[in-house]
């Protein structure tokens, strides 16, 4: 069987980091002008990854599939960032941030990947505040802090509801020196097809010019993948559109591990599914939960008037609301982490007291906030929030509380990476939400900022010159190589092939077909019986896509169709690999809920005796099963226990 060697650094939890830099290979000034890298990508990993290697010396390609490096999907981020700094002196450390995380992923993350997050998060707060970013201050000039799911201590550093935003306008700040001194070179409207191989090592990328069509070779020493998750499969999600999972599927399809895959996160404050030709979700910040209240009536009859709108739910007296996260979980409230709060949503949906016309909400209210603070604070700390959602429910959240409802938000599993965050590919790298390293099975909210920026500035830049140190003698590789052409000659094929097959079936009612069953099977709750018939339904919903998909227009020319198609057909695959490891993965563990294996209180049931592992996925070839290797965790320094936030 397979040796997975994950590189973890000896010695005490709280020194692998700096023994690692203490005795990792460098690559001089001199040196680092003759080595090429290739980022793939411009969200916060990416962005800040490019920056950090050109401004460290490295020539950098960078290429994102928007028309501006600006647009990545990072920017719709809202809530904040987590960081130890325990400026509100109330007991945070790095410690306790590292131990939140990895109970927060319900145990199923490395240590010393997530204790390293933890680490360097306060130099990732400094570095941005060095950058301009405007974070919320308190009146004393300190930066603010806010709490969020999963902690006790507010560690979270915002800037209103737009924290992404002005996070990425910092990195793109940096990114945009280095694209002036001609040490960063911008490829906008590019979209990465397949990751070259020469010599058992990536060597390039194929990449598709969405102006002009046209498929273009592009070499490197070194390709790194920052190209975030993969949830939109279910087609409903927070995520943008274009959003999409084909980078690092392409990556699998060449001998990279897809390393838990089932382990997608749904988030509980979204709002709900308003019609049929939706494209998106929208999410509201995890931030509302500070100072909004979670509830639904305690009554059935209340509920059911409230749904055929003879009840508004103001007219619901104080006695008769059911503040069930509070009620449930005493010591977080309504601060539980996402996975607990989505399943508890869920629950009193499906047992009647759901609200909206679909039954398929629960309210979030900020009445109580508005009367203890005043409405010009609430403003204040979430007014953009409240304008987007008035915008889109067309009603006042500080006359009506919100409407909420979980939806699929943020993917923990991703390319399986060792500490350096080097695929099993040698010289591929991914990082940020491309990878599975830091989350286990449940992202705490405030955490996916924290870890694309940390493995952007302050990981990749140390551990990919451990790599590069022996690449300083290869001569830059000609795109000429028949390992590049037999490469673009499998996607033009694919292409071609697309084209040709001239079906009666848009694109989007392919992949609305397949996000129904990945919602129903493979969403909140899953079970044996409807893991085996999603693989079923997914294995035939792919031949009816390669039979019957219409794609207007022309291959070698501007074609969104076309985009959409190409990883229409990757999300298919992606969505069986889903669901054939949440089948194998007998336990319930943060956002991968078994309905066989829960507590009697119906929470997570998770089995450390048989499943203490990383699910490596390893491709085998078209239609072909793939091979299941597992690394383990063994944990040195944390003691696993069932997750409890009651007490």
């Amino acid at each position: 069987m397979t040796q997975i060697n994950s590189k973890i650094p000896q010695g005490p939890l709280a020194e692998k980091w700096k023994n690692y830099k203490d005795h990792q290979k460098l690559v001089n000034p001199a040196n680092k002008r003759r080595l090429d890298v290739i980022v793939v990508g411009t969200g916060l990993a990416g962005a800040s990854a490019a920056a950090s290697l050109a401004e460290m010396g490295f020539n950098v390609l960078n290429f994102c599939i928007q028309d501006s490096p600006r647009r990545a999907h990072s920017i719709a981020a809202q809530g904040g960032i987590n960081a130890a700094k325990n400026y509100q002196n109330d007991g945070d450390s790095v410690y306790r941030l590292f131990y939140d995380t990895i109970k927060g992923g319900d145990y199923r993350a490395r240590e010393a990947n997530v204790y390293r997050l933890a680490e360097v998060a306060n130099s990732i707060i400094d570095q941005c505040v060095a950058q301009g970013v405007p974070f919320a201050r308190e009146y004393g000039g300190l930066l603010d802090n806010r709490s969020f799911g999963g902690a006790q201590v507010s560690r979270t550093f915002y800037a209103r509801g737009q924290t992404g935003q002005q996070l990425l306008l910092g990195a793109y700040s940096a990114l945009s020196r280095q694209i002036g001194l001609g040490k960063v070179k911008m490829y906008t409207r590019y979209e990465m097809l397949d990751v070259v191989i020469v010599d058992g090592r990536a060597r390039g990328i194929i990449a598709r010019n969405l102006v002009t069509g046209k498929i273009e070779r592009f070499s490197a020493h070194a390709v790194v993948i920052g190209t975030g998750g993969y949830a939109n499969t279910f087609f409903l999600s927070t995520n943008a559109m274009a959003s999409n999972g084909s980078a690092a599927w392409q990556c699998y399809k060449k001998g990279a591990w897809f390393a838990n895959p089932c382990m997608a996160q749904i988030h509980p404050t979204c709002i709900p599914v308003h019609g049929e030709f939706q494209s998106k979700l929208t999410l509201m910040s995890e931030s509302l939960r500070n100072d909004g209240r979670i509830w639904v009536s305690k009554k059935l009859e209340d509920a059911k008037a409230i749904r055929e709108g003879k009840l508004k739910p103001t007219q619901i007296k104080e006695e008769d609301r059911d503040y069930y996260l509070e009620r449930r979980y005493p010591a977080f409230g309504n601060l539980v982490p996402r996975d607990v709060a989505s399943r508890a949503a869920k629950e009193r949906c499906d047992a009647g007291f759901g609200v909206g016309n679909t039954g398929l909400a629960v309210y979030l209210d900020f009445s109580d906030a508005i009367n203890r603070l005043g409405k010009n604070v609430v403003e204040q700390r979430y007014g953009n929030l409240f304008q987007m959602y008035e915008k889109i429910v067309n009603d006042n959240p500080y006359e009506t509380p919100m409407m909420i409802f979980p939806a699929l938000h943020y993917t923990m599993g991703g390319i399986w990476v060792d500490y350096e965050l080097m695929t099993s590919i040698p010289g591929l790298f991914a990082i940020g939400e491309a990878n599975f390293s830091d989350h286990g099975a449940n992202r705490l909210g405030a955490s996916a900022l924290m870890q694309g920026l940390a493995d952007g500035y302050f990981v990749l830049p140390c551990t990919i010159q451990n790599y590069l140190a022996d690449q300083i003698r290869v001569p830059r590789f000609s795109t000429d190589l028949p390992e590049f052409a037999e490469a673009e000659k499998s996607i033009n094929d694919r292409i071609n092939k697309l084209m040709s097959i001239k079906g009666k079936r848009s694109v989007d009612s392919i992949h609305k077909e397949l996000g129904h069953i990945m919602w129903d099977f493979v969403g909140m709750g899953r079970n044996a019986e409807g893991l085996k018939k999603a693989i079923t339904d997914i294995k035939a919903l792919k031949k009816e896509f390669w039979s019957n998909v219409r794609i207007p227009g022309a291959g070698n020319d501007l074609n969104v169709e076309l985009e959409k198609a190409l990883r229409l057909a990757d999300f298919i695959e992606i969505g069986e690999l889903m669901a054939r490891d949440a089948l194998d993965r007998e336990e319930s563990c943060g956002g991968h809920f078994r309905e066989e294996y829960q507590t009697e209180e119906g929470e997570a049931l998770r089995q450390d005796d048989k499943f203490s592992y990383v699910s490596c996925w390893e491709y085998q070839g078209e239609d072909k099963d793939p091979v299941l290797l597992k690394e383990p965790l063994d944990y040195e320094f944390v003691v696993r226990q069932q997750r409890n936030y009651k007490s």
